[in-house]
């Protein structure tokens, strides 16, 4: 694995791979659905015929940040996975036709001692009802997420209980009593070594917007021979992961044996100061920019968390100094703050950029599409895809997962990917919620509400704005896609090199395609990048260097 600050492109993957589903698969009321979850025929269901009654113990309590005070409030979900299953809660969040079962609703003022119900009524994923599920043994767990500042699943704070297993058959009915008896820990910073560093600041602009405490996380690898060079100031990188990926990853990347590590530690290697940004926030992933729904992240990031690194470890402090890189989500990320800020970066590597195009969000006009679920043609819009073209799942199936997730049953809450989009390019509703830009249920889009999402399309931007931009970004954009992209990535940026081939004065970039290559490929190892990146800055370092040298004299 070559070209980022990880060993595995799954670090830079949007949404987990499900498992290669077998052919045989039944199709219903256009979702797929796994055969192994169907009863051979529907099971008829009524109200209250197969229940779980879920109820909080007593004594139970936690201090966790962001976690609303008791009494309780949150989304309460019931996982029911393969008999044998350990943690049924850990597959929160998986799509794919073989994902666990999971129902969920929203409580409130959940006192200990009482009880909440999921039954055929609830929300439920990814059959299309209680009803249908195959009589078997299943192992079932209930989870009541309630972090408020970190939208993922299993957050600090979050109230699980033990996994029962038992036979469930619809058509029985019965009640399958659940307890919630166990908080999952406060959030702990990991330990520091000599190299790698862990952040949390309180943020001042978030706080307030949130008006609530709101913390900024990141990890810092060092340079070799820091500890040494004292007198040395460097260049800083910034780094940005897949969807939701954690500051906590540095110590992946630094851990003994990893091909980064190697990477970062030969001789020939560029110093710099790598900084990983985090990829969670109270709607999910932040995306690093000013948001109507999660804040102002990016002017949290260029004046409050880099100027405060770049002080603590010796930065050289200048937008000459600074360059970007990520892929997928980190991708966008990238490339919309070397847009976003054009003097404090000096360039991006960015690699399967979430879409950079709304004409193509995925295989979305927003702009024009009636619906998202379905396409002109009255046929289920594909989500995603493997290489040869098969489809693995389409966005209605991806949705309804973020719904079951999602307070109030929407995606819009789910802190799923298309939750933590909708809130970074939506706008802010009247009621202080992010407005969907379609109907969680129907997909169904509201054309009003893409008005908004102009200010984050990023070839229409570049394309406005370019006679103030193009002097700026010479020589900063740097793309890579592959064109069989799990996510339809690829068309997107083709969109945008339309433009940049064109674009007057030349952006002196480049992007590249990878034939026949999904998501997320990267045609450029780590050491090449690194070279790129330090002939960026080299002008910076030179200056730092001599003044260095000056204030020594």
């Amino acid at each position: 694995m070559t070209g980022c600050a990880c060993e595995d492109s799954a670090r830079y993957r949007r949404r987990a791979r499900p498992r290669r589903i077998a052919a045989a698969l039944f199709l219903l009321a256009g979702y797929g659905l796994p055969m192994k979850l169907l009863a051979d025929e529907p099971v008829p269901s009524r109200p209250g015929s197969l229940r779980f009654d879920v109820r909080l113990a007593d004594g139970l309590t936690t201090g966790s940040p962001g976690a609303s005070p008791w009494p309780r409030g949150g989304r309460l979900m019931v996982v029911l996975a393969p008999s044998g299953t350990a943690e049924p809660r850990l597959s929160l969040g998986r799509t794919g036709m073989d994902a666990p079962p999971v129902l969920g609703r929203d409580v409130d003022g959940l006192e200990p001692g009482a009880a909440a119900t999921l039954d055929v009524r609830s929300a439920i994923f990814p059959i299309d009802g209680l009803g249908r599920l195959r009589p078997s043994e299943y192992s079932i767990q209930a989870v009541l997420h309630r972090n408020l500042d970190l939208n993922l699943a299993n957050a600090p704070g979050d109230i699980y209980g033990p996994v029962r297993t038992l036979r469930i058959d619809p058509a029985a009915g019965g009640v399958v009593e659940l307890v919630l008896s166990r908080a999952l820990p406060d959030e702990t910073i990991p330990p520091d070594t000599d190299m790698v560093k862990h952040i949390r600041i309180r943020s001042k602009l978030l706080s307030d917007f949130h008006g609530r405490p709101i913390d900024l996380r990141a990890g810092v690898i060092l340079p070799r021979d820091y500890a040494r060079e004292l007198d040395r100031h460097y260049p800083l990188r910034v780094h940005i992961g897949g969807y939701g990926a954690r500051y906590t990853e540095v110590d992946d990347l630094m851990a003994d044996g990893s091909r980064f590590r190697r990477n970062w530690l030969a001789d020939e290697t560029p110093r710099m100061i790598l900084l990983h940004l985090d990829g969670a926030g109270p709607l999910g992933d932040p995306y690093q920019v000013d948001s109507a729904n999660h804040g102002p992240y990016g002017a949290a990031l260029t004046r409050e968390l880099i100027p405060r690194v770049e002080r603590v470890f010796r930065g050289i402090g200048t937008g000459e100094s600074r360059v970007l890189d990520g892929g997928s989500t980190g991708g966008w990320v990238s490339l919309a703050l070397q847009v976003f800020y054009p003097d404090f970066f000096n360039g991006t590597w960015s690699f399967c950029p979430d879409g950079v195009d709304f004409r193509s969000f995925e295989l979305v006009n927003i702009y024009e599409d009636e619906n998202a679920y379905v396409n002109k043609h009255g046929f289920e819009r594909p989500s995603a895809r493997d290489v040869s073209g098969d489809v693995r799942f389409t966005m209605r199936h991806e949705c309804r997962m973020e719904n079951v997730m999602g307070r109030g049953g929407s995606y819009v809450f789910s802190g799923g990917q298309w939750g933590a989009w909708n809130a970074t390019y939506g706008a802010r509703g009247a009621d202080g919620r992010p407005e969907p830009l379609w109907d969680p249920v129907t997909g169904r889009i509201d054309r009003s509400a893409a008005e908004h999402w102009k200010a984050y399309d990023l070839r229409r931007i570049l394309e406005e704005h370019w006679a103030e931009l193009g002097p700026k970004l010479q020589g900063k954009i740097h793309i890579w896609v592959g064109e069989a992209d799990d996510y339809f990535l690829n068309n997107a940026v083709h969109q945008l090199d339309a433009f940049l081939s064109h674009a007057r004065p030349a952006h002196g970039g480049s992007i590249t395609y990878g034939p026949g290559q999904g998501h997320c490929w990267i045609g450029i190892s780590e050491r090449a990048m690194m070279r790129q990146m330090a002939r960026r800055v080299a002008g910076a370092e030179a200056r730092a260097a001599a003044h260095a040298a000056g204030a020594g004299d």
